[in-house]
């Protein structure tokens, strides 16, 4: 096996930001690296997301690589024998047992890319992606441009018929542009609860 440090074990590294801020185009663009370098990487991402090609990651922009897809956290270490580097993309849509399995890829000398939301639309914290972001050796929030204002955007906006989503909606709609918009905290925007607004 390949180590860029060969005197170090694995380590994690967490891409995270809102939507549209490039976070798969730069989980891609380091495994591509890592294969330029002689390792082998794989890509694995939650079978909920099937925005565009269920079997690639494809970012928004439109780079793509080939990716693994899985049910369960449980499903991730029969994957990982004989790579180096490991991506989990939309890592926020696991469940909270991801933690526990992504470190025991780290103890057992992999490196792992997990990528995702940080924020729900609502800004609270996403799935297990705080407990990642404490835990990560690396860490690098992106942001995005604000679909209203054009400032830096580091929130996810959703939009029901094109209005801000109620505050008590659903935490997981997957969609894309037709459904969100990157936005900075000033621009960000949640309707009253569909209770109350009724």
């Amino acid at each position: 096996m390949i180590r860029l440090f060969p005197n170090c074990g694995g380590w994690l590294e967490v891409v995270c930001g809102p939507m549209f801020s490039g976070k798969s185009e730069e989980l891609i663009r380091r495994l591509r690296r890592a294969e330029i370098a002689g390792q082998r990487a794989l890509i694995v991402k939650p079978r909920l997301d099937d925005r565009y090609d269920i079997g690639h990651v494809v970012s928004h922009a439109g780079a793509r690589m080939r990716a693994v897809v899985v049910d369960e956290p449980a499903d991730i270490p029969g994957l990982v024998d004989g790579y180096d580097v490991v991506g989990i993309d939309e890592v926020q849509f696991f469940p909270p047992e991801i933690v526990l399995i992504l470190d025991g890829l780290v103890e057992g000398g992999l490196r792992i890319v997990a990528c995702g939301l940080d924020q729900d639309f609502r800004g609270f914290p996403f799935g297990a992606m705080p407990e990642l972001l404490c835990r990560a050796e690396l860490v690098d929030k992106l942001q995005a441009v604000c679909h209203s204002c054009g400032g830096p955007a580091t929130m996810t906006q959703r939009l029901v018929d094109g209005a801000p989503a109620p505050a008590d909606g659903a935490t997981i709609v997957v969609g894309a542009l037709e459904q969100y918009e990157a936005r900075c905290r000033s621009c960000h925007q949640l309707a009253a609860p569909a209770l109350a607004a009724g």
